[in-house]
């Protein structure tokens, strides 16, 4: 591409509405276009960087056996509702009618078009296995778009499908795409950790993700500093290990706490409470039950781990309005002693003898409180870990990093398969339902997660392989004759080649095409200017300071072994 007269811009100033680095220099390299909240268009540069992405993934689908077909965005709404799944993601999803009043969709997500799919070939046994995959657009209403290409309303998504007669088949398919993703992002260049996570709203009964690491992470990773341990935040383990108080349990005393509605005036009315208090917290679940929920002050809840303790799909404190008048207690005062409501305890609870909780009762609570004064309906893990809790693995302290999810991998089951009816016909003539793999990736989150992690005060370091132009010819004076001669043939010989070339032969200032070059980050720049006459160019690369002169005539050769050095 020669600049001069090719489509290319770049913003000197930062961006005042991108809230992430990423969303920044991918703006200000004229890579992204942001047309309204959480969507983008992406221009010549950035849809470069994102069909190489694109080919990375394709090409590891492709050999890990799967074959690619393209979904409609457009779907009709009964298509979810065949799945219970059209209220299940309530605002979540676009609607619309077309011109009969018909309900249509845009498609958040494509399980149930992919499993209609899988119908068409499937009868018998020896139909299976077989994995489906799409590049394809998908729509969510995000509430709060933020983070550029992070999270955003519409985006590109790789979706793929497996489809087997068992679980052990499944297994395999499993395995298969699990490692063709870690070929994709360590191709990809892209630092991250694999860990487990919630199967939620997808069912089944694995999930596992890989996650980007980055400082603007929305997920909390939970790594081990002794050994490889990993998960999500929902799902890690919460070890005890501490033995019971030595101390004598006594009687529980009500104590007057006024107007202490906050920790700090709890413990000037209870020094004791600043190592000994319990919270209590009133949820509603899904099916509209209450439960008071009981764990340390400062311990947080986990809903996951909650909801699956209590068999449902959702929980989410009560209303003030409710716990007051319905529940008798007050917020602020509440307490497990004398509730009308199941009481779920937190593990890390079991062992303590003599806390504080609410009284049930405004401006009191009770302190010296023990087991044995309330009735205790479900004791579990219910709590996010903490930073130096032990390892579930080893006896090694956790540590907590953020993540951006770029992709992730599920063993289904048969959820969708028996709601849509995809059935086989085993050995023995017996109708069973074919056994689902899910495995997606975020197209745009890699692009992001990229820049995320390489980038410097001048702007983005793409990989060799991702770069939407691998070489860029600086020429310094391009009204001299033999600087603009050399820059041509250079560029032509490198095109000739192969290998992705930019031309800078625009009539601005040195420093202007430099600052430009840095900042869309393309890996090695080659600068011609007043010793061309003795045939010397410099060259640098853009993850290194260090600048070198070169013949013309070995450029190319440099360039190869370069390029050779770099690609992953």
């Amino acid at each position: 591409m020669k600049l001069k007269n090719s489509y290319f811009y770049t913003i000197r100033e930062n961006i005042k509405d991108e809230d992430s680095v990423s969303g920044n220099l991918l703006v200000r390299a004229g890579m992204l276009k942001k047309t309204s909240s959480g969507i983008y268009m992406f221009m010549p540069l950035g849809y470069k960087v994102l069909e190489n992405i694109q080919k990375i993934i394709k090409e590891e689908m492709d050999n890990a056996g799967a074959s690619e077909l393209l979904m409609p965005a457009l779907i009709p709404a009964d298509v979810y509702a065949s799945s219970n799944r059209l209220e299940a993601f309530g605002k979540d999803m676009f609607r619309l009618n077309d011109r009969f009043d018909k309900k249509y969709c845009l498609g958040p997500t494509h399980e149930e078009l992919f499993t209609i799919a899988a119908k068409c070939k499937v009868n018998s046994y020896s139909d299976l296995p077989f994995t489906l995959y799409q590049i394809q657009t998908k729509f969510r209403d995000e509430p709060r778009p933020r983070y550029g290409l992070i999270r955003v309303r519409e985006f590109l998504m790789k979706d793929a499908y497996s489809f087997d007669k068992d679980e052990e088949s499944l297994d395999k398919s499993y395995t298969a795409m699990f490692n063709a993703y870690k070929k994709i992002f360590g191709r990809l260049g892209i630092d991250y950790k694999i860990v487990r996570s919630d199967v939620g709203a997808m069912g089944g009964s694995l999930s596992e993700e890989f996650q980007a690491i980055t400082d603007i992470g929305e997920d909390t990773l939970v790594l081990c500093d002794r050994c490889d341990f990993a998960s999500n935040m929902d799902v890690c383990e919460c070890v005890h290990i501490e033995d019971k108080s030595s101390e004598t349990p006594l009687e529980k005393d009500l104590v007057l706490t006024k107007d202490a509605y906050t920790r700090e005036k709890l413990i000037e009315c209870l020094p004791e409470a600043k190592t000994k208090e319990v919270k209590t917290l009133i949820y509603k679940t899904a099916e509209d039950k209450y439960y008071a929920v009981m764990l340390k002050e400062e311990s947080v809840v986990n809903e996951s781990k909650l909801c699956k303790l209590l068999n449902t799909t959702s929980v989410e404190l009560a209303e003030k309005e409710v716990v007051e008048k319905n529940l008798g207690t007050y917020i602020g005062f509440v307490g497990p002693i004398d509730l009308s409501i199941p009481v779920v305890m937190d593990n890390e609870v079991k062992n303590m003898v003599n806390f504080v909780v609410g009284a049930n009762k405004k401006d009191y609570h009770y302190k010296n409180v023990n087991l044995s004064d309330f009735e205790v309906a479900i004791t579990g893990d219910i709590r996010n870990v903490k930073e130096s809790d032990v390892c579930p693995k080893c006896e090694g302290k956790l540590t907590f990093k953020k993540g951006i999810e770029i992709g992730n991998t599920f063993k289904l089951g048969t959820k969708y398969s028996e709601s849509l009816d995809l059935m086989y016909q085993d050995s023995e003539n017996n109708l069973k339902p074919v056994v689902m793999g899910c495995y997606g990736i975020g197209v745009g989150r890699c692009l992001a997660s990229i820049v995320e992690q390489r980038n410097d005060e001048n702007g983005i370091i793409w990989p060799m392989n991702i770069a939407p132009y691998k070489v860029a010819i600086v020429v310094i004076d391009t009204l001299n004759v033999d600087q603009m001669d050399a820059a041509n043939h250079l560029y032509q010989e490198l095109t000739d080649l192969g290998i992705e070339t930019i031309l800078d032969d625009r009539d601005v200032r040195p420093g202007v095409k430099f600052n430009d070059m840095d900042l869309i980050g393309i890996p090695i720049r080659i600068t011609i200017g007043k010793k061309i006459v003795d045939h010397i160019v410099e060259m640098k690369r853009r993850n290194s300071d260090e600048v070198k002169e070169v013949s013309i005539f070995d450029v190319v050769y440099n360039m190869q072994d370069i390029i050779e050095e770099e690609n992953i």
